[in-house]
């Protein structure tokens, strides 16, 4: 900036600086404060009755940190699942402050019905030096459901997360919708449904969200970990499912299913290829310009050695289909054989497919030439 044009927008630097030390660096500044009357009655019982409310406080404070009842810990803890509060301790980094938000959320709200922090603890906390929104359901509080002020708690947590562009871990443990008080839950625009809209609209900011599933997360705790970007499951402790085992096994298939098997992190088992791998060192074999059957090599990478092969009538010396390596879906083309014209317009249209579903491909390639 011109020296000039600088002194008439702000005028001269030497006049602003003593004009400012005029106004607000004197010479003698003026002390404010008395020495109270601390013998008289007043202060006596002003101090008497603040220190008390401070007491009490702190106090409540402390109650509410504990979270439900003893009797609710204690079948949390009995389950070997730590408590709300010890798993954000050691999610953060060590010695790093945590930010909480709305610690008296629910206190007195709902009559002679506790909801310790409304049922969820949120706030601010470093993780691998990152600063994150934290939101962690506590389970020991009506299975983790959301009343209300849950909800009203969880929205606000995001819409911090979002403009401050901070990326979010939800510590999972839900068992969703509180039933008996639904119809202040779900209806409205701001109310249980604004969470997954959020959960959107953070992933289109590219904000980064994880979930770790933590317990029985059952409806509206499902859908949380399954809008994340990534989620985690606890072996043996976290499923997710819509309904669980007595309405998915016994009402529904008949059929008895354990929480685990319904929506465990096995729910997929993986599947072993039904031939052994090494056999393809004999079924291809160094010299390439031999032709094999692209099927067999297929046949021992896929799980279970299962390929739902697509157009498998047209265009034959291409091999195209679907199937599943480790548990992830694939698409698989391969060739087998001199590629036709055919068998290029099935290539092209089976990798529109997966562009369009989303689903990697692996290319087997194999080819001495085309017509």
């Amino acid at each position: 900036m011109l020296p000039g044009l600088r002194c008439r927008l702000f005028g001269c630097p030497r006049a602003a600086a003593a004009a400012l030390g005029r106004a607000y660096h004197g010479d003698k500044v003026a002390t404010v404060g008395s020495q109270p009357d601390v013998a008289s009655s007043l202060y006596q019982e002003n101090y008497e009755r603040m220190k008390a409310l401070v007491t009490e406080l702190k106090r409540q404070s402390e109650k509410i940190r504990l979270g439900g009842g003893e009797k609710s810990r204690n079948l949390h803890t009995s389950r070997g699942k730590l408590l709300p509060r010890e798993r954000v301790d050691r999610l953060i980094d060590p010695g790093s402050p945590f930010l909480e938000f709305s610690q008296f959320a629910g206190y007195q709200l709902y009559g002679n019905e506790e909801v310790p922090a409304g049922g969820i603890i949120t706030g601010i906390g470093r993780v691998s030096g990152v600063e994150c929104l934290i939101i962690a359901n506590d389970a020991t509080v009506k299975g983790g459901t959301y009343y209300p002020i849950t909800v009203k708690k969880h929205l606000r947590a995001q819409e911090i997360a979002m403009q401050n562009h901070l990326p979010c871990v939800y510590l999972v443990d839900s068992g969703g919708a509180n039933l008996p008080r639904q119809a202040e839950v779900f209806p409205d625009r701001d109310h249980f449904g604004r969470i997954f809209y959020n959960q959107a609209l953070m992933s289109s900011q590219r904000i980064p969200q994880i979930a770790v599933v933590m317990g029985s997360c059952t409806a509206g705790g499902a859908y949380v970990p399954a809008m994340a970007d990534e989620s985690i499951i606890v072996g043996k402790q976290g499923t997710i499912f819509l309904g669980g085992p007595p309405l998915v096994s016994k009402a529904a298939t008949g059929n008895s299913k354990s929480a685990e098997d319904l929506g465990g992190v096995t729910v997929e088992p993986l599947e072993e290829p039904l031939f052994p791998s090494d056999e393809l060192y004999g079924i291809v074999g160094e010299q390439l310009k031999r032709n094999f059957d692209v099927k067999e090599v297929i046949a021992r990478i896929v799980d279970g050695s299962k390929f739902d092969e697509f157009k498998a009538l047209y265009g034959d010396t291409l091999v195209t289909g679907f199937a599943r390596i480790f548990g992830y879906p694939v698409g698989i083309i391969g060739n087998n054989g001199v590629l036709f014209s055919e068998s290029a317009k099935k290539g092209t249209h089976f990798i529109q497919l997966c562009c369009q579903r989303n689903i990697p491909i692996i290319f087997l390639q194999n080819i001495t030439g085309n017509k």
